[in-house]
């Protein structure tokens, strides 16, 4: 007896994901001319060329334009496409979220693991003015123990599972421990 499977798609998976947050057709609710390219699909957009690394929005749409233009024919420029994905950060956040819990789901152990955020050299460190104004989110001095030096900036922290999905991020000051932020987010977050 043969197994059938069904293919999902970005896109089917973020309908799914985001049903609830945007209408019938696939938009977040708003006033004005409806898109013919909706907001789902400038989110499977999104995610899928995260997902393939495609860090070049240039090469993106080249793609799309080229090799599958009868894919999308309703395909908006890319200030459109920037546009839509900032007015739909929110819902992408959630979609990611509710994506990486439902991978997740029966996850009882995680990892943290960081990695620091460089804003400047430590030599202008006390020249810099960046985030100065803001004492609990400005920059600070920190330690790299896998490049054993010292560094100013910030350093970004995130939650995984043993099977390798990001359950979370977050940015502390440099001068933040691991073993600090380990029990700030225990009793925060439903790890």
């Amino acid at each position: 007896m043969e197994k059938k499977y069904k293919s999902l798609t970005m896109l089917d998976i973020c309908k799914q994901f985001g049903k609830e947050f945007t209408n019938e057709r696939g938009n977040i609710p708003r006033c004005g001319v409806v898109p013919r390219f909706l907001d789902l699909e400038v989110i499977a957009l999104s995610l899928t060329a995260e997902a393939l690394s495609i860090d070049s929005e240039n090469l993106l749409f080249v793609k799309l334009s080229t090799d599958y233009k009868d894919d999308f024919p309703h395909l908006i420029s890319r200030r459109q496409y920037n546009d839509r994905r900032k007015y739909a950060f929110d819902l992408t956040a959630s979609i990611r979220r509710r994506m990486a819990s439902s991978l997740n789901e029966h996850e009882d152990m995680y990892c943290v693991d960081s990695k620091p955020v460089e804003t400047c050299r430590l030599s202008r460190s006390s020249r810099s003015k960046a985030g100065r104004e803001d004492y609990p989110k400005a920059p600070s001095k920190g330690y790299c123990a896998s490049q054993n030096r010292y560094y100013y900036g910030y350093k970004l922290h995130a939650i995984c599972s043993i099977k390798g999905i990001v359950h979370s991020f977050d940015m502390t000051k440099a001068s933040v421990h691991d073993i600090r932020y380990l029990h700030r987010v225990y009793t925060e977050l439903d790890c």
